[in-house]
């Protein structure tokens, strides 16, 4: 059948996309082939395509496709992750809109509704992802929630835990007062927040005085809330101001609470007072001084509960009109922080800020007005609080340290090299990673609590247990932390009821009796209370759930069926590559290689390629708030997937960010257009599918020529390919196949289309196909199936080019020639204003004949010349060719008036001069590179780099004559 006329990308996408996968050609069997594995990043389960996604799949696509053709067994993992806080939040505001919560239900049918939403409104990325015609092993794919998913996690934290690699403690976290759960470092956002500085006075206890007679220590907070939980005053201990009140005492306002003043570095002498204030239950410095103070954490104080609400301290000190407020000012009703600044100020604590205008009129004010650097949760957008809480900590230090020694050793090769400073720097400096959170949805911690054994033992055996007693709720963290209850780590809660056994066994209780105690599962605190009334010392298990970035470290290789020692585990693992966005290196990537090192005692993957950003065409970042935002889906629709994919990789350079650009991605679609209109003139000219693998025999020049520019094509491809350098593949194939052999090859043989340029022809299309599809899938397996009968060797599948061919020396210097000659003769045209068929006469020089006689028949159809000569050229007005070192002459007397085509380009390059002047004026101003936006310094630089090319190549026109 016929090709169709017109190039239409929606009409073939569908088709090939269905085609391939329901023929299992993503995953072809080839179990003695070389095996290449590449994982991809699970996107979230609530997720759609945006296009940082197409970026970073395109690019494992063109890696998967291009080992696919090379013969490999080529496995793309694809799944899923459960997305904990972002699927419990869409849930969650659905049951909202209904004007119902997550509280009605209890955690079983809770979880049914996330598991119900999943199934019906899930996971729509996949569907996109395949319409970017990503060639995942879709009949595998992983659900990080999957029961042998699950397995595998909860395997890692039990033996994790055993190793002492996994720890309880408790530890000032990020918590997450919307959210209500502890998030890491990662998910922190500094926004920059106009707030104040306040000054307060501490009152020195017990008749104490500075050596300049102060009775108070002067301090400056931006949260003046959180002296309600204030433990200590810091000062330098070389600070001399202060060295006479060190171990000396401060009576807090408000509370009352006697506090001493303590020698730490933290406090600098020449910021501010020189004194801190020390919160060491809501600050991450303050609790560090307060360790090196001698303060426990379990004796530090919190003021706040899981809503930011402040409750009363251990101490019982804060007054009750705080109790109850939030933390500070929230739908315009104040909070404590405003009620905390009022008091001070009536009680003739708070230092005013003094300010003097230019007319010397003197203002006070409450605080110094300052911009501080505010932390938010990237997903509930409220200010984080430190929180003190009892949460589940990985030893990160120490799993850091193998992959450490990988990259340095090059076991681990991170692309590009520049990446590998901010991954030391991050893994020396790694913190232990919480990895415990206050949610439902995602992998309940396999740990189950029971009775604390204190150190009167024999108390647990005669049955008080005045723990149930004092703490009412174990679900709330901030109780859950005083309970300090036995903890027992399990795979099964048969596994920790054998350990409960044995440890309560060891200080007296005997479960052999027949009215004896007897263990059992409970579900809470509260269920275990009520169990003892029973007889049975109840368990109840960790209402948290892990971090979603634990479970997802696991990606390289529970995907592929470990703990079990599967077939896939042996075959692809350790990886080959990961192609990661930078953002998520310490997210996800170096997570990733602690755990698959610890675990598999290998690299998760060889090499870690990290890509940079998509940003908008005036290189802001992306964001919805700014509507700047692209939709893949719409290029897609507008340009066509391999447009699309052919814009992603030619743009990947290296280290830089991509600057979307529709004239580019028009280009691109151009290209897939040119592609096809030249597969329907080899149709229509009889060239067809090629039936040889090897280049085919060829004896003219120009068929010679075009069969070495396809193995150089294919040298350059591999090169780049091997150095991931995406960008320098794909330019080697779409500058091959538009100037080679669409532009070139194409012209040069019409006409003259033997039996031998058929062959020669429908092989070079072929090889262009091949090289193509890794960027272009679509369109080159519709033209691979359209010039020829082979559905039972698809593309996808077939093979990548080995052309087993050298470059014909002779051939190719006498076709680089003619090129040359004929684009220098169509310059000269256009510059001189001659219509593009004007035959002209040329003089040759005679060492030329030769080359000319040679290529006669090429030389009348392109250069389109009336005559050549090899005698000395005219007298007068000429153009210049000078072709490889070698001038050729064309007289231009009587062709053109050479006066005013001299007098035409004189004042078109006097104006393109002046602009480009101007331009470089600019440019050459520090002002207005400095403070000019970077868009408008951007687009002055490729003005002035236009005009410049405009005006040397009119000098070059007037030179021509003479």
């Amino acid at each position: 059948m016929p090709m169709e006329k017109t190039f239409d990308p929606a009409a073939i996408e569908a088709k090939w996309a269905t085609e391939w996968e329901s023929r299992g050609l993503f995953r072809p069997h080839r179990p003695d082939a070389t095996p290449f594995t590449i994982v991809n990043p699970p996107p979230n389960v609530t997720g759609a395509l945006h296009i940082g996604h197409a970026l970073d799949n395109t690019l494992q696509d063109v890696l998967v496709r291009y080992e696919r053709l090379r013969g490999k067994d080529a496995l793309w993992v694809v799944g899923m992750d459960h997305a904990g806080i972002a699927t419990q939040m869409v849930v969650e505001r659905q049951l909202e809109a209904r004007q119902d919560k997550r509280t009605n239900y209890s955690r079983e049918d809770f979880i049914d509704k996330v598991w119900q939403w999943k199934a019906e409104s899930g996971g729509q990325i996949t569907g996109q992802l395949r319409r970017l015609g990503c060639s995942m092993d879709w009949s595998r794919e992983q659900f990080t929630m999957d029961p042998h998913f699950t397995k595998a996690v909860v395997k890692v934290f039990v033996d994790l835990h055993k190793k002492g690699l996994i720890y309880r403690d408790k530890r000032l976290v990020n918590w997450d007062p919307k959210l209500k759960t502890a998030i890491s470092d990662l998910e922190v956002e500094t926004h920059e927040v106009q707030g104040g500085f306040w000054h307060f006075k501490y009152p020195l206890a017990d008749g104490v005085t500075l050596d300049d007679g102060r009775d108070y220590i002067e301090v400056a907070t931006t949260r003046p809330e959180t002296m309600l939980a204030d433990m200590a005053v810091a000062v330098n201990a070389d600070d001399a101001r202060y060295q006479s009140v060190i171990g000396k005492f401060v009576t807090l306002p408000i509370t009352g609470r006697r506090v001493p003043i303590v020698a730490d570095e933290h406090a600098d002498p020449e910021l501010g007072s020189g004194a801190v204030k020390i919160t060491p239950g809501h600050d991450f410095n303050d609790f560090e001084v307060g360790k090196r103070a001698g303060f426990k954490p379990g004796e530090m104080l919190n003021m706040l509960d899981g809503d930011a609400n402040v409750i009363q301290t251990a101490d019982g000190l804060i007054p009750a009109e705080y109790l109850g407020l939030h933390r500070f000012k929230r739908d315009g009703v104040d909070g404590a922080r405003e009620l905390v600044v009022q008091r001070m100020k009536e009680g003739g604590f708070l230092i005013p800020h003094v300010v003097t205008s230019k007319d010397g009129d003197v203002t006070e004010h409450d605080a110094e007005p300052r911009t501080i650097q505010t932390p938010f949760g990237d997903r509930g957008g409220v200010v984080i609080e430190p929180w003190l809480t009892d949460q589940w900590y990985v030893d990160a230090e120490t799993l850091a340290q193998p992959p450490m020694a990988a990259v340095r050793d090059g076991r681990i090769n991170i692309v590009p090299k520049t990446w590998e400073k901010t991954f030391f720097n991050w893994m020396e400096n790694i913190q232990p990673w919480c990895v415990s959170r206050q949610l439902w949805w995602g992998h309940r911690i396999p740990a189950w609590y029971g009775p604390p054994i204190g150190q009167d033992e024999q108390s647990l055996a005669d049955g008080t247990f005045a723990w149930l007693d004092e703490i009412p709720d174990l679900d709330d963290p901030i109780r859950r932390v005083r309970a300090n209850p036995e903890v027992f780590v399990a795979e099964t809660f048969d596994e920790a009821l054998a350990q409960a056994e044995k440890r309560y066994s060891e200080v007296g209780i005997d479960f052999t009796l027949e009215d004896g105690f007897r263990l059992a599962e409970v579900e809470g605190f509260d269920e275990a209370r009520d169990a003892f009334a029973n007889g049975e010392l109840g368990l109840w298990r960790d209402p948290d759930v892990l971090d979603t970035w634990f479970s997802s470290a696991l990606w390289p290789f529970a995907t592929l069926g470990w703990p079990e020692d599967t077939d896939l585990v042996k075959r692809h693992y350790p990886n080959d590559v990961l192609i990661s966005g930078f953002d998520i290196l310490f997210f996800w990537d170096a997570r990733m290689a602690m755990q698959g090192m610890e675990f598999m005692g290998d690299v998760p993957w060889k090499t870690l390629y990290l890509h940079g950003l998509v940003r908008a065409p005036d290189g802001a970042k992306m964001s919805k708030s700014k509507g700047n935002v692209v939709d893949p889906l719409g290029l897609i629709d507008q340009y066509g997937a391999d447009a699309l994919r052919f814009f992603m990789a030619a743009m990947e350079s290296q280290g830089r960010d991509i600057k979307m650009d529709d004239a580019r991605l028009a280009g691109y679609r151009n290209f897939a257009t040119k592609l096809w209109n030249a597969a329907r003139f080899c149709e229509a000219n009889g060239i067809s599918a090629s039936t040889s693998f090897e280049a085919p025999a060829a004896t003219l020049p120009v068929n010679r020529w075009i069969i070495g520019e396809v193995a150089a094509t294919v040298a350059a491809m591999e090169s780049a390919f091997a150095a991931y350098r995406f960008d320098e593949a794909a330019n080697a194939i779409y500058s091959f196949a538009w100037d080679r052999f669409c532009d070139w090859y194409l012209e040069l043989i019409k006409g003259a289309i033997d039996d031998e340029t058929k062959a020669v022809a429908g092989w070079v299309l072929d090889q262009i196909l091949v090289m193509l599809h890794p960027f272009m899938p679509f369109i080159t397996e519709e033209l691979w199936t359209g010039l020829g009968e082979r559905a039972d060797y698809p593309l996808i599948t077939a093979k990548w080019p080995a052309p087993d061919a050298v470059r014909d020396a002779g051939a190719s210097a006498d076709i680089d020639w003619l090129i040359k000659l004929v684009s220098e003769l169509r310059t000269a045209k256009a510059e001189l204003g001659l219509p593009p068929g004007a035959r002209l006469t040329a003089h040759f020089p005679a060492s030329l004949k030769g080359r000319t006689d040679k290529l006669a028949a090429q030389l009348d159809r392109l250069a389109r010349l009336e005559s050549i000569s090899f005698d000395p050229a005219p007298a007068g007005a000429s153009a210049q060719l000078v072709v490889e070192g070698e001038t050729i002459t064309v007289p231009l007397e009587g062709v053109i008036d050479i006066a005013a085509e001299r007098d035409r380009l004189t004042k078109a390059l006097a104006a393109a001069a002046k602009e480009r002047d101007g331009l470089a004026g600019r440019l050459n101003n520090p002002s207005f590179v400095e403070r000019a936006k970077p868009e408008a310094v951007e687009k002055a630089r490729a003005d002035h780099a236009a005009k410049e090319a405009e005006a040397d190549r009119l000098t070059a026109a007037l030179a021509r004559l003479g």
